[in-house]
């Protein structure tokens, strides 16, 4: 199923990313000054829940998306999608 976001949500989304990937430099260049560990540790954390709400968000849509679709069709969408969430 493709899936079929607006204008908004796309926005918010690459927002998202380009915020992470500042943060994703910021951590190399702490990593380069030879800063704290746990200075370090505490942004690749912020990272790491920025992208899962990433991820939620995506699939919040997703679900959204379900919603119109038929109740077997639905099941299945959702159930790969709580799947791949359940493997990372």
């Amino acid at each position: 199923m493709d899936t079929q976001w607006d204008g908004e949500t796309i926005q918010n989304l690459q927002d998202r990313l380009a915020r992470i990937e500042g943060q994703v430099r910021g951590i190399g260049k702490m990593i380069e000054e030879r800063r704290k560990c746990d200075q370090i540790l505490m942004q690749v954390m912020a990272v790491r829940a920025a992208l899962e709400k990433v991820a939620a968000a995506v699939v919040a849509t997703s679900i959204d998306e379900c919603l119109a679709l038929p109740p077997e069709q639905a099941r299945k969408v959702i159930g790969d999608s709580v799947g791949m969430l359940t493997r990372l």
